[in-house]
């Protein structure tokens, strides 16, 4: 019986790390680089709370997500989809550009 309950407190506590884990992760939003270019060019998120940027990259060419504030970088494969963990943002308007086709792949993101 004790056996059967302290299994039944470890799942339980278990599942309850999951959501908290699933919390932290925040809400996840869509990005797409194709044709060297983000869509959408405006990404909103609610201030002060973290999310993930989900990037698919469907140009034949790698892309890099770069960031000047908060500072990230991160390189998006040809062909493929990365998720991107980002902080809590204060209110505001943060850039960024895909550095390999800075002159095209210019996006941002609106903390409100």
């Amino acid at each position: 019986m004790r056996r059967v309950l302290r299994s039944s407190v470890v799942a339980a506590a278990m599942v309850m790390a999951a959501v908290v884990m699933a919390a932290a992760d925040g809400v996840e939003i869509p990005l797409v680089i194709e044709k060297n270019r983000f869509q959408p060019e405006v990404l909103k998120v609610k201030a002060g709370a973290p999310f993930v940027i989900v990037i698919t990259n469907k140009d034949k060419t790698p892309e890099e997500f770069d960031m000047l504030r908060p500072r990230i970088e991160k390189v998006i494969p040809a062909g493929k989809t990365v998720r991107l963990q980002m902080p809590a943002l204060p209110p505001g308007k943060y850039g960024f550009v895909g550095e390999y086709h800075a002159e095209t792949a210019k996006a941002s993101i609106v903390a409100e």
